[in-house]
């Protein structure tokens, strides 16, 4: 029987996430400010600036801050799409491409030639057809390193870079089960 890790997931980096958390939080602005404009006086400034303005505009203020804050929902599941999962047949990683089409890529154990690790911000995947994968970044990658270091090592996969077996955390911390 070969090795099987338990599935682990990678999630994106903070920086990665921020400029849609951003977006969030200027959405929910935008919706707060309309619906206090909706619930203030008659004659006041955001009654005039807010609810007045958008009866007479293409797009009425209530209209507007919904769809602001559909596309700052949409922004976080964008954003939120990226990363790896280690998984027992293989690994799995997706990465969004231009204009937010998500990309999903699935290698098995036996198509990775060698993993390189000693790259300062990527992983990459040496293939057996002479290919090579680029992994997106992670928020954790000393850990997805550490938890694909020994997936190699199991599997007799080549590794280039690493910290070495000494140093690859004990049983169940990269979350396996334990038999």
């Amino acid at each position: 029987m070969t090795y099987r890790p338990a599935e682990t997931v990678f999630g994106p980096p903070f920086v990665v996430r921020l400029p849609s958390l951003v977006y969030l939080v200027i959405a929910l602005g935008a919706v707060i400010a309309v619906l206090l404009a909706e619930q203030s006086a008659p004659g006041s400034f955001l009654y005039n600036q807010i609810v007045l303005r958008g009866a007479h505009g293409f797009v009425g203020a209530r209209t507007f801050a919904g769809l602001l804050f559909a596309g700052a929902v949409a922004s976080l599941v964008g954003a939120n799409m990226r990363g790896v999962r280690i998984r027992g047949d293989g690994l799995e990683f997706r990465d969004v491409i231009a204009l937010g089409v998500p990309r999903l890529r699935r290698f098995k154990w036996a198509q990775i030639d060698r993993i390189v690790l000693d790259a300062p911000r990527s992983i990459v995947l040496e293939l057996w057809d002479g290919t090579r994968a680029d992994l997106p970044e992670v928020g954790d990658r000393a850990r997805l390193a550490a938890a694909l270091e020994k997936v190699a090592h199991a599997r007799a996969i080549p590794v280039r870079g690493g910290v070495g077996l000494d140093e690859l955390p004990e049983e169940g911390e990269l979350g396996e089960e334990q038999a």
